[in-house]
């Protein structure tokens, strides 16, 4: 993000742990501030001999492969400070989703501190994704960068594939470990370490810097040599973290496995649990467009439910600083040719729709791609988040109108998924081609959809004035 960390919210989903075998990576893009605005982009795949990417943000050069495959992503339209391209799916079906800003106790920072001209967020996906075939290729390839060139700040990243989902995490300036996520589970990623027992023989499972044990050994940084708890080793569990963090994961997994009993303080909640039922793509988009619905927590809540301090005592998972959300499924129902789908949503989620793009395709919609620095209601961003700027002041008036909308819109993606899944096995059309019209046509429709909204809560907007006077009323 710009200038900043990006403090995000992640959910993983195995294949095994998905109601349809599909693997998930997804996360809420979240800004320092709330505003800076984002578009969706596709790359073409392309030759380029002798080609160097140059960071604006730490000026580090990195030479890259002479082939780059195609790649769908959601850079920033401010681009001067760097793309920060964020989510995407190549190709090959390889989704990547970069970063979740995470943090190295001092300890470990004393002895491999970050450094200034690295490789930082807004780099990561423009140097790795267009050139690995598996989400395995994906952690090791980020991992060696990360080793050769250093890094100025603390992350996590995720990538899937068909089969697997592998979850990277830097420690200080130069060190990293990525696990594989077992089929069945699912994890939740706040902004802090969360990876656990790593299994330093299992290179089928894990991968690490290649000094990582020696560095541990010579620093005296693991406080249980039985184990290699990369969070013990790595991580903090500080107040800020309880009460930042930490209730997310609580919220998350309370939705998914809500016969256990956690307090949303608990430092150690796991990071890998197994679903109670099967995790949907709805139910991964109410996860990240929640604000802890139905407890005392919700700052959108009634006093009944929680008073105003418990209201705002942790930091909720949709908030104003939502930029982009990308949810990045890989399918295994499907041909591998329209197999990669990125549901995105833009503004505050809570509102917002997630909208199915296929990504093996050409082109994106103009109201996606066309986003400014200023307020324009033409492009998808700021619509989004000028229609919660509006709806906020007024949620309980709104809800109604708000949730008919989304539910709307989400009957319509999956209707729209079904039907091209359908036509493309029929199709004469070059695929990429017949894809890029499908999601012209789905991105229409929702467009249309939030046009008819801001509408609506313009005109009834009008009516919620506190300076109303009828004299008939009032008289």
């Amino acid at each position: 993000m710009k200038n900043t960390s990006s403090d995000c919210t992640e959910i993983l989903v195995g294949k095994a742990a998905s109601m349809d075998g599909s693997t998930i990576v997804a996360r809420n893009e979240d800004g320092y501030g709330p505003i800076n605005p984002i578009k969706f982009v596709a790359h073409e795949a392309k030759d380029q001999k002798d080609a160097e990417y140059v960071s604006i943000t730490t000026g580090v050069k990195v030479p890259l492969p002479d082939h780059a495959y195609r790649y769908t992503a959601t850079p920033q339209a401010d681009q001067s400070d760097g793309q920060y391209e964020e989510a995407g799916i190549n190709e090959y079906n390889v989704g990547m989703s970069s970063t979740e800003t995470t943090a190295t106790n001092a300890r470990v920072l004393g002895y491999d501190p970050l450094v200034h001209d690295g490789i930082d967020e807004e780099a990561m996906l423009t140097i790795v994704l267009p050139y690995v075939k598996t989400a395995k290729e994906g952690a090791a390839r980020l991992g060696a960068l990360l080793e050769k060139y250093g890094t100025g700040e603390c992350n996590s990243i995720a990538f899937n594939d068909k089969d697997e989902i592998w979850l990277l995490e830097t420690a200080g300036g130069h060190h990293w470990a990525a696990m594989r996520l077992p089929e069945d589970t699912y994890a939740i990623v706040p902004n802090q370490t969360v990876m656990q027992e790593i299994d330093l023989n299992d290179s089928d499972n894990f991968l690490i810097a290649t000094d990582l044990v020696e560095f541990v050994e010579q620093h005296h940084l693991n406080p249980d040599p039985e184990h290699f708890n990369f969070r013990e080793i790595f991580g903090t569990q500080s107040e800020a973290d309880a009460y930042y963090n930490t209730p997310r994961t609580w919220y998350g997994q309370k939705l998914f496995n809500p016969k256990i009993d956690q307090e949303p303080t608990a430092q150690d909640m796991p990071l890998l649990r197994k679903p109670s039922k099967k995790i949907a793509i709805e139910d991964v988009e109410y996860f990240l467009s929640s604000h802890y619905n139905g407890t005392k927590f919700d700052p959108f809540g009634t006093f009944a439910s929680g008073t105003a301090a418990e209201q705002k005592q942790f930091r909720s998972i949709a908030m104003d600083r939502n930029q982009a959300s990308s949810i990045l499924q890989i399918r295994n129902d499907v041909d591998a040719n329209h197999a990669g789908v990125q549901w995105l949503s833009l503004g505050f989620f809570a509102y917002s729709p997630y909208v199915p793009f296929y990504t093996n395709i050409t082109d994106t919609p103009e109201d996606y791609k066309n986003t400014t620095n200023d307020v324009d209601i033409n492009n998808v961003y700021w619509l989004e988040k000028t229609l919660s700027v509006m709806i906020e002041p007024h949620y309980h008036e709104y809800s109604d109108m708000i949730h008919a909308y989304l539910d709307g819109c989400q009957s319509y993606a999956r209707q729209r998924l079904e039907e091209s899944d359908k036509a493309v096995v029929d199709s004469t059309d070059n695929i990429s081609d017949f894809l890029t019209d499908s999601n012209l046509k789905t991105a229409a429709e929702v467009s249309s959809r939030t046009h008819k909204l801001f509408d609506q809560v313009v005109k009834q907007g009008l009516m919620l004035s506190k300076t109303t006077w009828e004299k008939g009323q009032n008289l």
